[in-house]
């Protein structure tokens, strides 16, 4: 089996260790059939349910100027990636899409982050719940919101640019809330505020950017702590259990998807947010059972990792670039099984199906 073997960057060299692992075979396509004159905007958000059909939050329909523009659509299509319907056409909440859920019950979940609301829709597309308030428009201090360092206190129940949404078996949902108040939210399948933790800073159970997050078959939390490159593990009640980070070696001559080559020792020392880092994850997945594994994304080089629960890195796939099998920006993953993967592309504008053959 081909396995990634390369000289390290300095940087590297600061890292408790780096892992030789096995680069995956896989086949990329992309399976969408958009109707006549619909087009995809930034790919933010892909999800699958029991029957195979693939729902896409894409950065589209966009309405308004080059800033401040609604842009947010919510597509399903079938397992052959024929479309089906568009949902929640014109809603309230669609400001500026970030992802898409399926929870057990086959209902679908989105986190926008312009709007600072979760929406919950019924299989057939209802609106069953909303949590957090969209600023008024009415409002003379309606505006972009302000990155305070420190964040002003979180608030119960209201989310300042929330970015993802996690089940529970027992059907709570945890938000990851996300680029300003760096916590995360639980509520009860009722919709009932249960609780929140975290805030922002590199300690076990702080966050820089809870980007993504999921859940495991016993109910732990994984959250993709992105800023500080690291995933987090809790339990539903919030209790730290344990971290991990992702040291792959990378080919040295790897380039970025967009912007110039970033400087990693740099960005190490400066104690910025670890964003454009190898290995800082920006999604998560975790497989159905009975053998879960995580699936996890970066920016840069632009690959995906596959993981067991324990942080153990099993393989890695792909590269950044813009033909198939390449990667512009993964902002979330669907992985309906092992060796089946969907992938939402922000730079491609895409969603790619990928089909792994990992060698025994």
């Amino acid at each position: 089996m081909k396995r990634l073997l390369v000289a390290l960057p300095l940087w590297f060299a600061s890292l408790a260790f780096a892992q030789d692992v096995p680069v995956i075979p896989f086949q990329g396509s992309d399976p969408l059939k958009m109707p006549k004159d619909m087009y995809l905007g930034e790919a933010t958000g892909v999800a699958v349910n029991a029957k195979g059909h693939i729902f896409v939050l894409s950065r589209g329909n966009t309405n308004g100027p080059a800033y401040g523009a609604a842009a947010a659509q919510l597509l399903e299509f079938d397992g052959t990636g024929k479309f089906v319907r568009e949902i929640g056409k014109n809603l309230y909440a669609w400001s500026f899409a970030h992802t898409v859920r399926i929870d057990r019950g086959q209902n679908i979940w989105v986190a926008d982050k312009g709007s600072d609301m979760v929406i919950k829709f019924s299989p057939a597309g209802r609106v069953l719940l909303v949590f957090g308030r969209k600023q008024e428009a009415s409002d003379e201090d309606t505006a972009p919101l302000k990155h305070p360092k420190p964040p002003l206190p979180a608030e119960d129940g209201r989310f300042r640019q929330v970015t993802d949404v996690a089940f529970d078996p027992a059907g709570n949902a945890f938000i990851s809330d996300g680029y300003i108040n760096s916590r995360v939210a639980k509520v009860d399948r009722n919709g009932n505020w249960v609780k929140s933790w975290g805030e922002r800073g590199s300690k076990p159970g702080e966050f820089n950017t809870p980007h993504s997050i999921s859940a495991d078959a016993k109910g732990n939390i994984y959250v993709a702590d992105r800023g500080n490159r690291r995933i987090q593990v809790f339990d539903a009640d919030g209790t730290f259990l344990r971290e991990f980070t992702i040291d792959v070696p990378y080919d040295p001559k790897a380039r970025p998807a967009i912007g110039n080559l970033p400087d990693l020792a740099k960005i190490e020392a400066s104690g910025n947010p670890k964003t454009l880092m190898p290995g800082s994850p920006w999604a998560v997945c975790i497989t159905p059972g009975p053998n879960q594994v995580l699936y996890v994304s970066d920016a840069f080089p632009g690959r995906v990792y596959k993981l067991s629960l324990e942080g153990k890195v099993l393989g890695v796939l792909g590269e950044s670039g813009k033909q198939l099998k390449q990667f512009g920006w993964i902002h979330e993953i669907a992985c309906p099984s092992e060796n089946l993967l969907y992938v939402a592309e922000l730079l491609n504008w895409r969603v790619q199906k990928l089909v792994l053959n990992p060698k025994k």
